[in-house]
């Protein structure tokens, strides 16, 4: 902006000071550079150049006082081009609070032995699903068993969409879904289970799965009708889960389309669809909480993450965190950034025709240094005022 509007102004006050004593008679040297310079004045842009960084700030301030820690202005103006929001489901939409339900043994083995076998192999994790596992265990065998050490797990590794495999006291364990015992070559004959589910083999033979129930956040759907009214055209749900846990929880908060049992790269390839079809005035954000979403938050428009239980790499990665873990601060967001957008436009609008107007008042004699200073201070205060206004934004 500065390149091209301070040469054209400082040689439009030369101009004025310089030809129309040379070009018109009986005109004096003095009062055209009184004019110039009250041109001069009238054209410095305070009122651009303090409002608009002033309206990002109080955008990015007013967010943050409603939880919303919004990583610099840029990210607030992609913000009001979102028109497709995508959502991760568990620890995004569902509280990612997980418990165990139903404990299924299968050949020969006991509800304590699946339980206790998965429990001890599941303790290296921090996975929800884990936890849930060492938590039923603590609960209903712990204080009467022998107490979960690390000792009791060797060769411990973690396959990203699948699962867990270690080695239990020496036994080679599997615990995950129902991929992780296809690609193992494990034989078994339930594949399709309603419920968020982990499938346990050990020493290479199915033992039973354990099924786990978790909880949809109490204003998710609240946060897809609102994300509707702002004017978001397309929400969708990205899991790694079944396809009938997802479809439940896309049919009870309306979401428009949903994606089950992909894998993290999976989730990456899906949101490269939608980054691809939009076009390049609509944005695309994702909102997401785990680790193994921090590569899917990097591929975003907007990259949100869920702030108070969300992993460390995903909220360093994200261009927006919410604090609270709310999904309906994600049309909050939006809102915010919006207001602030429009205010920013209306302080360039009112600075630009304030200033032609007295340059061309000035020009021509009619405005003094008076109206300058008001054309320059009172502008700029008038925009600093209005830019405030996006702090009380609701």
């Amino acid at each position: 902006f500065a390149r091209y509007y301070t040469p054209v102004v400082v040689f439009l006050s030369l101009a004025v000071a310089i030809l129309p004593p040379l070009l018109i008679p009986d005109q004096t040297s003095e009062l055209w550079i009184y004019r110039a310079l009250v041109l001069l004045v009238i054209s410095c842009p305070c009122g651009l150049v303090i409002s608009i960084p002033l309206g990002y700030f109080g955008g990015v301030g007013g967010a943050a006082k409603r939880g919303i820690l919004v990583k610099g202005s840029t990210f607030l103006d992609a913000l009001t081009d979102v028109r497709t929001v995508i959502f991760d489901k568990t620890g995004t939409l569902t509280e990612g609070v997980f418990q165990v339900t139903q404990i299924a043994p299968y050949n020969g083995y006991s509800e304590t032995e699946v339980l206790t076998t998965a429990a001890i192999a599941e303790s290296q994790s921090n996975h929800p699903v884990a936890r849930s596992i060492v938590e039923a265990y603590d609960n209903e065998i712990g204080a009467s068993d022998i107490t979960l050490t690390n000792s009791d797990v060797t060769d411990y590794e973690e396959i990203p969409g699948h699962g867990i495999r270690a080695k239990v006291r020496g036994i080679e364990v599997f615990a995950g879904n129902d991929r992780l015992l296809h690609k193992a070559n494990i034989d078994h004959d339930t594949c399709n289970v309603e419920g968020t589910v982990v499938h346990l083999a050990i020493d290479g033979k199915y033992a039973g799965y354990i099924l786990i129930a978790d909880k949809i956040k109490s204003d998710a759907a609240i946060a897809i009708a609102q994300l509707k009214k702002a004017g978001v055209t397309e929400t969708v749900m990205l899991t790694g889960d079944n396809r009938v846990v997802a479809r439940n929880v896309a049919d009870k908060l309306g979401l428009d389309t949903y994606k089950a049992e992909l894998l993290p790269e999976d989730k990456v390839d899906a949101i490269e669809q939608y980054l691809h079809k939009s076009d390049k005035k609509s944005k695309v954000a994702f909102v997401g909480d785990g680790i193994n979403d921090a590569p899917v938050i990097a591929r975003a428009d907007v990259g949100m993450a869920m702030g108070a239980l969300g992993s460390d790499a995903a909220i360093e990665t994200a261009d927006v965190v919410l604090m609270d873990d709310a999904p309906s601060k994600v049309a909050e967001a939006i809102n915010i950034a919006r207001k602030t957008h429009s205010i920013v436009w209306q302080n360039i609008i009112l600075a630009m025709a304030v200033k032609a107007l007295f340059i061309l008042l000035g020009a021509i004699g009619i405005a003094t240094l008076w109206e300058a200073v008001f054309a320059d201070v009172g502008v700029a205060l008038l925009a600093i005022f209005n830019a405030s206004r996006v702090l009380k934004v609701n």
